[in-house]
């Protein structure tokens, strides 16, 4: 597994770096053949009457984005505690996907390469060909591949990221939709209407 750690307000040291290469690789023991890379981002709040220190994992597993976010007044708090949630999560991934190889659909390999042929090839710029512009200040922006799935696919997505909403590409209308937890439980999903 690929992993890379940045810091922000902070220096990485050698003891930070080998507490989190333990502790995510003891999280992602079991599902070492789904986890292709990791991305960390540990940050200390810069207000120091805010003892915030936050741990974030990003993991990218077979196409599957999985995000963690864990803040407490201490870093290695944190750490242990982002790993326990992202263990969690793979392993909730985990049970869906052998939901899905036991269920009755199954894709054929000609239609998971029609599907793989659509995405960009790895390591190419979602940006080419596109003229880069500065946001106005305050907004920040992001850019990723969209490819059409079901509600049940974009509802699996939002459970393994740590979000409130996941934007997706609806896979019968090919319009973009959202789908979202709601306050008192279960979900909602906005879609455009025609006029």
């Amino acid at each position: 597994m690929k992993l890379l750690i940045h810091g922000r307000n902070l220096d990485v040291t050698p003891a930070i770096r080998d507490y989190t290469e333990t502790k995510l690789t003891r999280a992602i023991n079991h599902f070492e053949g789904l986890v292709k890379e990791a991305d960390v981002h540990l940050s200390v709040a810069r207000n120091p009457r805010v003892p915030q220190q936050t741990a974030e994992v990003t993991m990218y597993a077979n196409g599957v984005v999985i995000r963690a976010q864990e803040r407490s007044d201490n870093l290695y708090a944190s750490i242990d505690l982002v790993a326990s949630k992202l263990s969690r999560q793979l392993s909730r991934y985990k049970e869906r996907l052998h939901e899905r190889e036991a269920g009755p659909v199954h894709r054929s390999a000609a239609a998971e390469e029609a599907g793989a042929a659509s995405l960009p090839p790895p390591g190419a710029a979602l940006t080419d060909g596109k003229e880069p512009v500065l946001p106005s200040r305050g907004v920040r922006r992001k850019y990723f591949a969209m490819p059409a799935m079901t509600l049940d696919q974009a509802l699996h997505q939002l459970e393994v990221i740590d979000h409130d909403f996941y934007v997706f590409r609806d896979e019968a209308t090919d319009q973009i939709q959202v789908v979202y937890r709601r306050n008192h439980g279960g979900f909602g999903v906005i879609q455009p209407r025609d006029a």
